[in-house]
């Protein structure tokens, strides 16, 4: 567990270095724990936790040599739907608050918000995505080439975050523009996540409709062969697409309600932040008790697609979803941090995410042997050579995130400068 404890010692650091004790005083808070400044740091930890909870699903990171002990980074495993929780709930929060203190904030919202920083940087990304696998020598379908550039099939597994970013975004502005009401336009959002919730439940991790009952299961069945079977090929095929996104409606609603919130929070604080905490963890044991239970990935309990016990599963996670971001807004009143390294990936975060998938590829070459055999949906297996080398592989893929985020940033940035 010699990786285990140096990463995880190094996130205990982070959260120590450059953090801000308002004092045990009921009279003493931050009154500045959710400026800009902050909540960009608190994405540049949610951005690191995201690239941590994508190597700890790497095979090697896993339960090793089936004695059933938790795998390296255990933690991270199943938490990456939590960080990007936080990024949703800061960029509500980040919306309402703007509408609160710029009167013309719309008057640019759908060029800077929606076409410079998501769209052109979603597209920008095919487009590398796609040279860097031809070099890999992957052949795909030509249809499936065209839908990649399209946008409408992905290019990039680990895109999926902008696509639901921007349909948030432009429905945020069509409410708050077109819509008088605020509680409508409230509403309409969250019926709108909702919504996007039960489209996943309804499509599942296959298109399960193109064939006899479970067909997925039979590995000799010549619907595996079609690029159009594979998983993580089209939209909303997955529940990471939508179980994070009911916090951006959290996010929202604080925002709106902040200063009252601020206010209830400053008496008996210790005391609230203590039931705070304990409804966080009721919460994360609801959750626990729904995979375990119900789950998302039902279409391998052989009867058929699931669709109900995906549809339980998304509506009791949704309460964890919503108040994650609540703790730590919270907490932040009192105690907050903000160092270089925070603030760096606050800034880089959504570079680093769309870019993590190639370091991953790249670096495998220090976790596994160059021997690979073809299994289902296009996937490859892995040999893996050894746990020494998984410390350098996790450096290396942070490391490269980061080079390869710079270098992704500078290129879209120069598109939307000369347009």
């Amino acid at each position: 567990m010699f990786t285990t404890y140096i990463i995880y010692s190094l996130c205990i650091f982070l959260l120590i270095w450059g953090g801000k004790f308002a004092g045990f005083k009921n009279s003493h808070f931050h009154e500045d724990s959710s400026s800009l400044e902050i909540t960009r740091a608190l994405r540049g930890f949610a951005a690191i936790g995201v690239i941590i909870h994508h190597i700890a699903l790497e095979q090697a990171f896993q339960k090793a040599n089936g004695n059933g002990n938790p795998g390296e980074l255990a933690l991270f495993l199943n938490a990456g739907y939590r960080f990007v929780a936080i990024f949703f709930f800061c960029s509500g929060y980040g919306l309402i608050k703007s509408i609160q203190l710029k009167p013309d904030y719309f008057k640019s919202f759908i060029r800077k918000r929606v076409v410079n920083s998501m769209i052109i940087p979603y597209y920008v990304s095919i487009v590398i995505y796609a040279v860097f696998r031809f070099a890999m020598g992957e052949k795909l379908a030509l249809p499936l080439w065209i839908l990649n550039f399209s946008g409408f099939t992905m290019m990039n597994i680990y895109a999926w975050y902008p696509v639901v970013a921007v349909i948030l975004y432009l429905a945020f502005y069509f409410c708050f523009t077109r819509i008088k009401n605020e509680k409508i336009s409230f509403a309409l959002i969250a019926l709108l996540i909702i919504f996007m919730g039960l489209l996943f439940c309804l499509i599942g991790h296959f298109v399960w409709w193109t064939g006899e009952k479970n067909w997925w299961l039979d590995w000799n069945c010549e619907l595996r062969k079609k690029w159009w079977t594979g998983t993580n090929v089209w939209w909303f095929t997955g529940e990471w697409w939508v179980n994070s996104a009911p916090a951006f409606f959290a996010g929202m609603l604080y925002a709106r309600f902040e200063k009252e919130i601020r206010s209830w929070f400053k008496k008996l604080y210790w005391l609230k932040l203590a039931a705070v905490l304990v409804i966080m963890a009721g919460f994360y044991f609801l959750t626990s008790f729904a995979y375990e239970k119900f789950g998302y990935w039902t279409e391998f309990s052989g009867n058929g697609i699931g669709t109900l016990n995906k549809v339980i599963t998304y509506f009791m996670q949704i309460p964890e979803s919503m108040w994650l971001g609540v703790p730590l807004f919270v907490i932040m009143q009192k105690y907050y941090v903000t160092n270089p390294v925070a603030k760096f990936f606050g800034n880089l975060s959504l570079e680093t995410y769309m870019m993590n998938l190639i370091a991953i590829t790249v670096c495998r070459g220090f976790l596994y042997t160059k021997e690979t055999i073809k299994i289902p949906y296009g996937m490859q297996a892995y040999y893996w050579t050894g746990r020494m080398n998984l410390l350098l592989y996790a450096a290396c893929v942070l490391a490269l995130s980061v080079i390869l985020g710079i270098i992704y940033r500078m290129i879209y940035k120069k598109i939307y400068f000369k347009a």
